[in-house]
């Protein structure tokens, strides 16, 4: 099949990227920047011009939508939301005028409002599931909320089927312990609901998406099988969120985002731990 992948000179699209080439198919990268290294063809380009993207995106099979600003952090908010929402909005509609078939969409657990909502509110309940309700408040969950219903209007309009990955803080074996070690043991690490997915489990969903036989939008959460906390998971929650209340027994270094529901439509597992890295 011929792919289009946006964003994918980043962490995770050149994850993604390089699973679709690994499983066989025809694909297409469109960034700002040019890869280090890849084995699939790359356009720089700016997706906040529809013109642009309606001429990249053409006459292809599926599309997976990753490209945008990946945090409301270093940048303005106004800035963070009208990129990214210009951005979701010209790919979706550029697949739907090219008959593409499937739209995967790199959306984020940050539709619940974490970790970034400026008014933290707990769980529902925990484990997170698909269920759950949805908490934006900053301008990077919502575009990412948005960006979801974006791609629902179209999946309404008939243009094509779709999944929506609601996925963590994506982690590699080299950006972990830099990345996550300086946070896990603060407080603050309750916002992250200390969750985290290897960028090859991410790649490996992505591929599952596009295999999938349902018709609609399917919107699912990732994750690790484990929190990436040293300490047990049910002494981190009853200290962070004692009224939430627990849906089942959660144990050891288990996830607080199920994964049962991307397991049953998807037939997704997680493979990689960060217990694993370095071993």
């Amino acid at each position: 099949m011929k792919i289009v992948i946006t964003g994918s000179s980043g962490l995770l699209g050149r994850h993604v990227a390089s699973a679709f080439v690994a499983a066989g198919h025809d694909v297409l990268g469109i960034d700002t920047v040019a890869p280090a290294e890849g084995a699939w063809a790359h356009v720089s380009a700016d997706l906040t011009d529809l013109g642009l993207t309606l001429q990249l995106v053409r006459d292809c099979d599926a599309i997976a939508h990753i490209a945008a600003i990946p945090r409301p952090l270093g940048k303005a908010p106004a800035e963070v939301f009208k990129t990214n929402m210009a951005i979701a909005y010209n790919v979706i509609e550029a697949a739907a005028l090219s008959r593409a078939k499937r739209f995967i969409y790199a959306s984020s657990f940050s539709v619940l409002g974490y970790p970034f909502a400026e008014n933290f509110v707990d769980p529902a309940y925990l484990p997170i599931d698909h269920n759950h309700p949805i908490g934006a408040q900053d301008a990077y969950g919502l575009s990412k909320w948005l960006g979801e219903e974006i791609v629902e209007a179209a999946v309404r309009r008939g243009a094509f089927s779709a999944v929506s990955l609601r996925m963590p803080w994506i982690q590699t074996p080299e950006s972990f312990f830099d990345s996550v070690g300086p946070r896990r043991n603060l407080a603050e690490a309750a916002r992250d609901l200390w969750s985290y997915l290897d960028a090859r489990d991410a790649a490996d969903a992505f591929v599952k998406a596009l295999a999938w036989q349902g018709e609609g939008h399917l919107r699912t959460f990732l994750s690790a099988a484990d929190t990436y906390s040293q300490e047990e998971t049910e002494a981190l929650v009853k200290r962070a969120f004692p009224a939430s209340p627990l849906k089942r027994p959660l144990s050891s270094h288990d996830t607080v985002i199920d994964n049962t529901h991307a397991l049953e439509t998807l037939g997704f597992a997680p493979r990689h731990s960060w217990r694993a890295y370095g071993k």
